[in-house]
């Protein structure tokens, strides 16, 4: 008589104690991970901190912000912002912060990591063309820029359109909706890091618009000027965010921000063994 597949089962779990189980949290008994002092699935490995996500936002509601976000704008007020050394001047109408009387940026620096989100809506009706028409802009540590701009059926120069670095390196593609929709930028940004007042390391930035990949992995070539070439200088590993009041009231909601590390040479170990 042949064994039957559950009496198969279970001889094989006794052949192999180191099966996985639904409980197991890893192992001891593996190779180590190249370079670092993990097993391949350490059971002592830390475990990743919980948090609580936030929800997307909708036309007819604002997204919010994960649990361990500092949260610059949830529809209520300005607290987290100035315009140059005294309140911002931006105006907060039915839960929208509106651009005008000049740029603002956060009391709070951040960095040299982090992950920003926020949601902006074009005027409308449409005005205008090109840099004329829903013009804004955010600046991660005040100087480099990502664009804002309605370019839903509206042409610019490429490196001045949204999602763009600025003055530098178009969108890999024009995600835009129409004035009047919600959008939202998702950045990832790696801030530059100095030594003895030089380079030492680029900044280097990805980009989601609307849950679409236009910028990933862009190493910037300094800071975004306008008619000129951007350059580096040497700055704190943090600084503020700053929203560019361009003349068009940009409405912007759901603005949180995450500072995040980067893997660390323990972490990473000494990475993949390349054939010569």
């Amino acid at each position: 008589m042949k064994p039957t597949l559950p009496l198969l089962f279970i001889a094989s779990l006794a052949a192999n104690p180191f099966s996985t189980r639904a409980d197991d949290l890893g192992y001891t008994d593996t190779p180590i991970i190249p370079g670092t002092k993990w097993h391949v699935h350490d059971s002592g490995r830390p475990q990743p901190r919980i948090i609580t996500p936030g929800e997307f936002g909708t036309a007819q509601k604002a997204g919010t912000a994960p649990s361990d976000a500092v949260v610059l704008f949830n529809g209520t007020d300005l607290a987290a912002w100035k315009s140059g050394g005294g309140e911002a001047k931006w105006k907060v109408v039915d839960g929208d912060a509106v651009a005008g009387g000049g740029d603002i940026q956060t009391k709070e620096n951040f960095g040299p990591d982090f992950q920003l989100h926020f949601e902006w809506t074009a005027p409308t009706p449409a005005k205008g063309n090109g840099q004329g028409r829903g013009n804004s802009g955010v600046f991660l540590f005040g100087r480099y820029e990502v664009q804002v701009l309605d370019n839903y059926e509206n042409k610019t120069y490429p490196d001045g359109q949204a999602t763009a670095i600025y003055g530098y390196l178009p969108p890999q593609v024009n995600a835009s909706r129409k004035p009047g929709e919600w959008q939202a930028y998702d950045i990832i940004f790696e801030g530059p890091r100095f030594k003895d007042g030089k380079l030492e390391k680029p900044a280097i930035v990805t980009v989601l618009h609307n849950g679409i990949v236009t910028q990933n992995h862009t190493v910037l070539i300094g800071d975004t000027p306008h008619r000129a070439v951007g350059t580096y200088h040497a700055h704190p590993e943090k600084g503020p965010i700053k929203l560019q009041d361009h003349g068009n009231p940009v409405r912007y909601r759901n603005i949180w921000i995450r500072e995040i590390q980067m893997p660390s040479p323990e972490d990473i170990g000494s990475g993949p063994v390349i054939p010569k």
